[in-house]
Parts: C-alpha cells; structure tokens; sequence
C-alpha cells in the first residue's frame, strides 16, 4: 500500500503491504566477481522487491557487469534510518523516497537530476509522478509506482438493494439538486432495525450499516473532495490554504456527512485507527469505500461478498482524484554513479517495469508497463478501469515541499477536532492553517 503516512494507507504509498524487518540476503550477496559492480537498492515492499528480482534477472543478462542487490526495510522505520544513512554515507546507491520525504534530500542536493541525465525517458512515466517529484526544475528520481486515481469500492448487495448506482454519483456542497451522492448515502446507512438515514425514525446510535468512509484520510478522502470541488490544499509556495472558500466547503460537506447526517463513522473511530473504515467494509458493515489501488489486494483477500470498483463522485469540477506515485532515487554522493544510471534507466523501462505490474504486486508509473497490471486484476474478475482515464482526468496536486510532513503533523490534532466536530469549521481550518504554516517556516 503505497502512503502520504500511515492515514493515507501515499497513503501515497505502498507502504503497509511489507512491516517486516530488513530482507534476507540475496542470493548473490557477497563479494561481486572481478568486473562486476554491485550497485544497492533500498525499498521497502516485499512483494514489489520479488518482482524487482524476476526483473533484475534480465537486467543482468544484459548488464553483466552489474549486480544488483536489494535491502528491504520496514516502512515504519523507512524515514528514520534513510536520513541517518545518507547524512553518515552509507546510504544505498538507489532507494525509494516517498512525497513526504523527498524535498528535503532534494534540497541538499543528495538526488541525482534524472531528468537531465534520462530526459529521453520522461515522457513515458506517469505525467502526475513526474509532476510531484519535479523540484526547482529537477526532476528527482525515477517514478516506479503510482497509486492511479482514487474509486469507489462497493458491496454489490448493498447498492443493489437501496437501488443505488454507484457509478453516477454526483455531490455538490450548494446545490442539493446537484447532489445524489448524500441521498445514496444516506439510503446505504441503515440502523440495527433495517431503517435507512432517510427515515425519521432513523437510530444514529445503533447503526448497523454505513454508508460511506467520510474521514480525516489524505489521500483516500478529502484531497479528492477537496479538488471536486475546485480547491486546493496547498499554495505554489506550499503554505496551506484551508480556508479558501471551495476547500472549507469539501471539508464542511465532509463533516457534515460524520456529524449531521450520520452515513459515515464517527472521527472518533478514524481519527484513531485508520484502517477502521477498510475493515468495516470487510466485515459487510459498509456499503461504499472509498480508496485506491493500494488497498485492491486487501479488498480482493478480504471481502466475502461480492464488490465491485466505480469512479469517484463527481464534485462541481468533476472527479478530481490526488495521485500519488514513489520514486527510485539515485544517490548523487555515490561513486558508481555510471552503473546507477544503468540500473534507473532500467526500471524506468517498459522492460524494467513490466514485472511489477504482471505479479499485480502495484501499478507501475511506466505507463507502457501498466497494461500487465490491469491484465493481471482483468483476470481476478476485477474491472480496474476506473483507477485509469475512466476515474476522470483532472488531478489535484500531491503533497509537496520538505516540511509537509512536520506540518501535518504538528495540525494533526486540530483536524481531528474538525471532524469530530469539536471546533467549528471555520475555526478549526483556520486554527489547522495557522498551525501547519508556522511549522513550514
């Protein structure tokens, strides 16, 4: 699951599939042969890195010279360590960087520019990747993964029985004529009694059915609502903008949908524990989920009963979906900068990438190696169309800047408030903007 952190399941990035430990030793660790150069690659998914070896096998057929062996490492120590590693020099020669994480690297000029050295490979990389990891004109690593555009997951006996097509929504935050997407809603939420949202004697305190995940989740929720309907979260500057009036209207609709109509858990519970809608949804207990790729596997492991995938709900500015992609990054203090090179241009090939998507392991940011991912899901029975064009076009940008993450970090606790329905709105997201941007400075 690729993650922004551990919310967003970026969230942008394929983070949580692999909390293991550092990987065992490859086979071919040990001294290289005389005229071989080992180049290092640090990543942290265990499923990507068994494709990355079926890969690198070819890759070393044509590369004699080079050996590449790869160090897995827990996500949730990833961050930690990689810093450490590249400020002491003992950073591997390429490793994964995620949003969060790649500004500031990029700043102190750790990343080699591959847009200068493999610019005739860029326009085949996902454009939204390319995009958000291109920095003062630079383009900072290699993209290798993306999460594609945000769905709906649905319980088809849920949607069919409230006469619910989830693949027509539309919701709108000042026009309620415009807006299907709370009536389907709140017809998907029924109370332990079989009464619907609708009804006047409807039980907010004993429901048994949600229907939908509304929630403080970055990626999975509100950067989609937000960009719906035409807002943003960030300025060119990277200073937070939640006050503006279309963002405070998505994260108002948001709240809204917790608090006022009662079709989505209480933030008490997700604030908490962000995996709490994905499970309610596993367990028959929701009707609509909204998410990404990163959490196909965990749907398709899951889920007893059947679902399908519909796009997103079409806000004022139609469906607008954040992507968020992780790239490869080589090491510019390293010395084997020649081979590192070689072993970037790789996987930023169709060849390199088509591995990745075959195993259905995560949607490669090659565009001409995607085809195999969705192959591989066509043949679980999965439509995963609307995780392409078929999601909409338009995308709202990921999260930039070397300091996103001690901003959000340090207005955690206010928007959890704001979803809670602890603080007004308006004061809330002013409070979460004043606070994120004094952390930016």
């Amino acid at each position: 699951m690729t993650t922004f952190d551990r919310r967003t399941a970026l969230q942008l990035s394929v983070a949580a599939l692999a909390l293991t430990a550092c990987s065992p030793a490859s086979p071919s660790d040990g001294p290289a042969p005389d005229g071989v150069t080992t180049v290092t690659l640090r990543l942290w998914d265990e499923d990507v890195e068994a494709a990355y070896r079926e890969s690198f096998d070819e890759f070393s057929r044509r590369n004699p010279d080079i050996r590449v062996e790869f160090t897995r490492v827990a996500f949730a120590d990833y961050f930690t360590s990689l810093p450490l590693d590249v400020a002491s020099g003992t950073a591997t020669d390429v490793y994964w960087v995620n949003a969060l994480n790649y500004g500031a690297l990029a700043d102190a000029g750790k990343l080699i520019d591959v847009g200068t050295e493999l610019g005739d490979q860029v326009p085949g990389w996902t454009p939204a990747a390319v995009e958000q990891y291109t920095r003062n004109g630079v383009v900072c690593g290699v993209p290798v993964l993306t999460d594609g555009r945000i769905v709906l997951y649905y319980n088809k006996a849920m949607v069919e029985a409230a006469g619910v097509d989830p693949a027509n929504l539309t919701w709108n935050p000042t026009d309620p004529a415009a807006d299907t997407f709370l009536a389907a809603a709140r017809r998907l939420t029924l109370d332990t009694s079989g009464r619907d949202a609708t009804d006047p004697a409807f039980d907010a305190g004993a429901i048994a059915q949600y229907g939908h995940n509304a929630a403080r989740d970055l990626q999975g929720i509100y950067y989609n609502f937000v960009g719906s309907n035409g807002g943003r979260i960030q300025a060119e500057d990277a200073t937070f903008v939640y006050t503006e009036p279309a963002t405070a209207q998505a994260f108002g609709y948001l709240v809204d949908l917790i608090n006022r109509y009662r079709v989505a858990p209480s933030a008490a519970d997700t604030n908490t524990n962000p995996d709490f809608s994905r499970d309610q949804f596993l367990q028959g207990r929701m009707a609509l989920f909204e998410s990404g790729t990163y959490n196909l596997q965990n749907v398709d492991d899951g889920a007893e009963f059947e679902w399908g995938i519909a796009p997103l709900p079409a806000g004022p500015a139609g469906r607008v979906s954040v992507v968020n992609s992780i790239i490869a990054a080589g090491n510019a203090d390293s010395p084997r900068r020649e081979q590192i090179l070689r072993v970037l241009r790789w996987l930023g090939s169709p060849e390199g990438a088509v591995a990745v998507g075959a195993r259905g392991a995560a949607l490669p940011a090659v565009l001409d190696a995607q085809q195999g991912y969705y192959d591989y899901w066509t043949s679980r029975g999965v439509d995963t169309a609307p995780f392409g064009t078929d999601g909409g076009d338009p995308t709202i940008d990921a999260p930039f800047g070397p300091k996103y993450g001690a901003a959000t970090t340090a207005n955690e606790g206010v928007l959890n408030d704001v979803f809670s329905g602890r603080v007004p709105l308006a004061d809330g997201l002013q409070q979460a903007q004043d606070v994120a941007n004094a952390a930016l400075r």
